[in-house]
């Protein structure tokens, strides 16, 4: 049995989220500050008359942020289909839904420390890197 992946890169670490969850992908958009917000929500979009709820994936990941990270011009937009409500998450770079074998999967790795290993689901080595698969419920969960 296979499974299938919508694959993204944050910081040039390949990433994953199961492809039924994910509704289209876009370039960046203009976005609507949110006063008061947390600081991983950026704020929100419109997106052919929906809201889409914004979250900044790196800061909810605890990964690191540089100057270069804040220039969201260059950025996509993963639209999750969540419980009937649309979220999206800022990406660096989109790469290519991928089929993988799941008897492939393997639990996150021990090497992985911090907010992001709990975020994880598991992971698959394939050819020629590592591929990363979040855990959606977990991670648009507001109280981790």
């Amino acid at each position: 049995m296979n499974q299938q992946f919508c694959t993204f890169f944050l910081d040039k670490i390949y990433f994953g989220i199961d492809v039924l969850q994910v509704q289209e992908v876009i370039r960046f958009t203009q976005i609507t500050p949110v006063p008061l917000a947390p600081p991983d929500i950026l704020g929100l979009i419109n997106l052919r008359g929906k809201i889409v709820t914004i979250i900044d994936i790196k800061s909810r990941l605890q990964m690191n942020q540089n100057i270069d990270n804040l220039n969201y011009e260059k950025k996509y937009n993963i639209i999750l289909n969540n419980k009937s409500e649309l979220v999206s998450l800022i990406v660096d770079d989109i790469g290519d839904v991928i089929e993988v074998a799941k008897n492939q999967f393997e639990p996150p790795p021990a090497t992985l420390k911090g907010k992001i290993r709990s975020l994880l689901q598991g992971a698959y080595k394939l050819q020629d890197k590592f591929l990363l698969i979040l855990n959606v419920d977990k991670i648009l969960t507001r109280d981790i």
